[in-house]
């Protein structure tokens, strides 16, 4: 498949979700789909199935578990965007989650979210030790050891002057281990072996590390509409980035450098990695 092939097969497949008119609980439902459905990437539910393809699996059985993926990346933008965090307005070119339908209902919806993410993967037609490790995975990564963790440890961080072991340590949760994560779940969805396993969790990690690299990049030499976001807001609140830290010039060398060992651990272990190879490359050249 192509890469917008991909992404028309997850975004129909998502939009299949949480329809739920006439029930009490709609507006919760409602706040869900707003977000889910709000557009985006799929980078994280494409990495699944990419995996499980190139591990000889079946990518219909695995379409549920990379709906999950990002159902829980859906659920962490919610959070993030919150006043008690972030405090953004503007996601993906569009309000909010919690402009829309207020902070408590963005609080729950955020909640079903990720709920839903784990029954999403238990109910799906993967074999039952695929669907104990895909949930099992996807635990990890947003657990404490995970995007949780990443997140307080980002709010410690502020007004601090962090080193870079800090700064990956934060950024190898916040932004990476949903990648990782993402990355083995395909190939755990196609029963592969230690060493295909290593190489999609080493790939996820680096293409996690050039992505943030990137962001932050963005953060600076983007536009709102390209980014869907408003710009600036990190040099404004005084954040602890990679531009801050490195400069323009080293960040690319660190994208750069991070990208071509992406790519060569998965010619390790994997034959056909075209696509892949192509996808880190555009996830880190991109302006938006």
């Amino acid at each position: 498949m192509t890469l917008k092939e991909y992404k028309t097969l997850i975004d129909a497949r998502l939009a299949e979700y949480f329809c739920a008119d006439g029930m009490p609980q709609a507006g919760l439902f409602e706040a869900m789909r707003y977000s889910l459905n709000a557009g985006g990437k799929r980078i994280r539910p494409i990495l699944v199935l990419e995996f499980c393809r190139i591990t000889g699996g079946d990518c219909d059985k695995a379409l549920p578990a990379a709906c999950a993926v990002e159902m829980l990346h859906t659920y962490s933008l919610i959070h993030d965007d919150l006043p008690c965090m972030d405090n953004d307005d503007l996601r993906r070119g569009k309000p909010t989650n919690h402009v829309v339908y207020g902070e408590c209902t963005a609080t729950l919806a955020g909640d079903a979210l990720q709920a839903e993410a784990f029954g999403t993967i238990l109910r799906s037609e993967l074999p039952a030790e695929a669907r104990a490790e895909c949930a099992r995975i996807l635990a990890d990564a947003v657990g404490a050891d995970g995007m949780c963790g990443g997140q307080f440890l980002d709010m410690i961080g502020e007004n601090k002057e962090l080193t870079a072991y800090e700064l990956d340590e934060i950024n190898s949760r916040k932004t990476g281990a949903l990648l990782i994560a993402a990355c083995t779940m395909g190939v755990a969805a196609a029963n592969g072996n230690e060493k295909q396993t290593e190489a999609a969790s080493q790939f996820g990690a680096a293409i996690g590390a050039a992505f943030q690299i990137r962001d932050d990049m963005l953060d600076v030499i983007s536009t709102s509409e390209q980014l869907g976001k408003p710009i600036g807001s990190d040099e404004q609140e005084h954040k602890n980035t990679y531009m801050a830290l490195y400069g323009a010039d080293r960040c690319m060398k660190m994208i750069e450098k991070l990208t071509e060992q992406a790519k060569s651990v998965l010619n390790e272990a994997f034959d056909d990695t075209e696509f892949l190879c192509e996808l880190a490359d555009s996830m880190v050249t991109r302006m938006g």
